[in-house]
């Protein structure tokens, strides 16, 4: 399993009782892939841009579209470009893989807080993989579902986490949501603003 799937898996199942952002999800997902392309040694940071090494092998098809898809020219993409760019969409792209593989199936009467419709996990090795990962308190998994509105890290015993590309990643992560958030807010503003426009006085 990798991060992204168990990140999806994670925001299927524990953060039942919130509603996740696709958007967010979307960009925590695109920071797992580097993280795990870097942990593969596909690819390594300089400052917070992003160098690819050698073309890789990983096992795993999302991941290799991911290593695939890296800019192997300077000027190398930054983390920040690369969550965008790579990360349009790229929930409901792990959903939908999750359901080809079996991993979900679709049940009626039941909605899930990412709005991928009526969908739910089913008992497998994958979803008892990444159980065991987010139980056992995993720093970057943990940091990575924060981000992506799963749950709120706490205040006290906060994950610490040693490698530092690492941390420039899930840095970047967090920038990128809050970004995301920013543009929600100001398009609901200016939405607000037309409707008070069109009703008068």
């Amino acid at each position: 399993m990798t991060t992204p799937r168990d990140l999806l898996i994670v925001a299927m199942d524990v953060g039942s009782s919130r509603y996740v952002e696709p958007g967010d999800l979307s960009l925590a997902l695109a920071g797992a892939e580097v993280i795990d392309l870097l942990d593969a040694g596909a690819l390594t940071l300089e400052d917070d841009h992003i160098v690819s090494n050698n073309q890789w092998t990983l096992g795993d098809r999302l991941l290799d579209e991911a290593a695939s898809s890296l800019v192997r020219q300077p000027p190398h993409e930054s983390v920040e470009d690369w969550l965008w760019r790579r990360g349009r969409g790229l929930s409901q792209t792990y959903l939908a893989a999750l359901e080809t593989e079996g991993q979900v199936a679709r049940q009626p009467g039941r909605w899930l807080p990412v709005r991928t419709g009526r969908t739910a996990l089913v008992d497998s090795p994958a979803r008892r993989h990444a159980t065991d990962r987010w139980t056992s308190g995993e720093p970057v998994l943990a940091v990575l579902a924060a981000a992506a509105g799963i749950h709120d890290l706490p205040t006290e015993n906060a994950p610490s986490i040693a490698d530092e590309a690492v941390v420039t990643v899930l840095a970047a992560v967090n920038d990128a949501v809050m970004e995301l958030e920013a543009v929600r807010q100001r398009r609901s503003i200016e939405e607000a603003a037309f409707d008070n426009i069109w009703r008068g006085p």
